[in-house]
């Protein structure tokens, strides 16, 4: 009983070492939210968060009016910088209303759930950055890109429409919001490698311990055996040693030892 209880606080150790490791991978390589962006220029990072409040701005981004409005001949677009459906539907981030014949037809151009962000300038990325949203349909495929000009002053814009297609649409706007927070970067993440090497090592403790719990309290091997496969691990060293020796001589070429001992005859 008593060597169940401590095989039981070993097992509770190591899942809470593996899961840490794996939260660590996991908050290192995470997605960020639509409003936010993080990006790596000359060791340094740059910060976006166009929803999160500044000084005289508490919604960040978002209009305090609900909406952006902005027009070209006889089309009025409202959007709302990184999605507000309460304002323009169930998931809308951006509303288009064409005059046909007299009468305005409004259709969805972009959604909150296909929004995508970037810096305008991967050279400059102190610019700004520029939020895409889209809307893809049987018979319509439209979009909407809206260019956050990095602006402490305050806000100026939109201004003007532009259309770049036949449902395309392009706007700009200058908001305190499109400027990045920099931060010195020195390089000393894990990087794609180090992740890589991290998972395949939690993958590899996981199996193990499974294997080790398994084998004890459902077979009732006690000892070294334990340990799955224990054989292979046990074989590895010799067979790596035994590769590398045949690599050698492959790339050597045979010995003097291994040469043929018949002399040349002149006849």
């Amino acid at each position: 009983m008593v060597i169940a209880f401590h095989s039981l606080k070993w097992l509770l150790f190591i899942t809470s070492f593996l899961s840490m490791i794996l939260y660590r991978v996991v908050s290192v390589n995470s997605v960020s939210p639509v409003c936010e962006l993080s990006f790596i220029h000359r060791n340094k990072l740059y910060n976006y968060s166009l929803a999160t409040p500044i000084p005289k701005f508490p919604h960040g981004v978002l209009s305090e009016d609900g909406f952006y409005k902005v027009a070209v001949n006889e089309t009025v677009v409202w959007f709302q910088d990184c999605g507000d459906p309460s304002r323009c539907g169930m998931d809308c981030s951006a509303l288009m209303a064409n005059n046909i014949g007299g009468y305005y037809v409004c259709s969805a151009i972009g959604h909150a759930a296909s929004m995508d962000i970037k810096v305008i300038d991967e050279k400059t990325p102190h610019v700004g950055v520029i939020v895409k949203m889209s809307n893809t349909g049987p018979k319509l495929n439209c979009s909407l890109s809206v260019s956050v000009i990095c602006d402490s002053n305050g806000v100026q814009g939109p201004h003007s429409l532009e259309k770049l297609g036949t449902c395309d649409y392009a706007t700009m706007l200058r908001h305190p919001s499109g400027c990045a927070k920099i931060e010195e970067f020195h390089g000393h993440g894990w990087g794609l490698f180090g992740t890589f090497i991290t998972i395949v090592l939690s993958l590899f403790g996981g199996y193990l311990l499974a294997g080790t719990v398994y084998r004890y309290f459902i077979l009732g091997i006690h000892g070294v055996d334990v340990i799955p496969n224990l054989d292979i691990w046990t074989s590895l060293p010799q067979r790596t040693q035994s590769m590398f020796t045949s690599l050698v001589q492959r790339v050597k070429g045979p010995s003097e030892g291994h040469r043929s001992s018949y002399s040349r005859v002149d006849f």
